[in-house]
């Protein structure tokens, strides 16, 4: 995994995060991992390593940035564990409940909590709008997060029962993001954005973020 601890270095560098050895190592092992589990099945259709890296690690923690350090997060669509695992390593308090509705994709999840021995940090199967009806999500989360998940108008409807009160969703979106905040959703929400370029692949993100007036 040299080639993808160099390019995670170099991508991590440009953003002015530092990861310590053992945040390095956790972040190749679960990209390992991932190539494992790909080879099988189909969790990522990006499999060159440097992409990987780029376009799903970095991106991740790149997200992170913008988080305000909330105790528990919801990460909705979490497919190989993105952007929920590289957040959790990169910010080890945090409380992580995953969710997919996919059952081999939560296979996967589970697996790399357990392999990386991360606390505080699992995953569900179930559709999310089936956990608005759960005690155990409803309005509990101080932030959820969803990466390429759904549009803004839908993710804020699936996303708003599972907020406590003041809490906040991040969606995590490519360039055309900001045609997708509606006047319907700007008098629900306050809505603010954050926008970076991916180091070394050249696309554009945002980070949008809703919360609830």
């Amino acid at each position: 995994m040299k080639k993808f601890c160099h390019c995670l270095e170099k991508g991590t560098d440009v953003l002015g995060l530092s990861l310590s050895p053992d945040q390095t190592g956790l972040l190749a092992a679960h990209a390992k991992l991932l190539q494992l589990w790909n080879a099988k099945m189909n969790l990522t259709a990006i499999t060159d390593i440097q992409l990987v890296a780029y376009k799903h690690f970095v991106d991740a923690l790149a997200a992170a940035r913008f988080l305000e350090r909330p105790a528990r997060i919801m990460d909705i669509g979490s497919g190989a564990g993105f952007p929920a695992v590289p957040m959790k390593i990169f910010y080890p308090n945090l409380d992580v409940t995953m969710v997919d509705a996919v059952r081999k994709k939560v296979s996967f999840l589970n697996h790399v909590v357990r392999t990386l021995k991360l606390d505080n940090i699992r995953a569900v199967h179930a559709r999310v709008e089936d956990l608005a009806k759960d005690s155990g999500h409803f309005q509990i989360y101080d932030t959820v997060t969803a990466r390429g998940f759904a549009d803004l108008g839908k993710l804020a409807g699936l996303a708003g029962p599972m907020l406590a009160p003041g809490g906040r969703i991040y969606a995590l979106k490519g360039a055309h993001a900001l045609e997708e905040i509606t006047p319907e959703l700007e008098t629900r929400f306050h809505i603010t954005h954050k926008s970076y370029t991916l180091p070394f692949v050249d696309a554009q993100r945002f980070v949008v973020i809703l919360e609830a007036r």
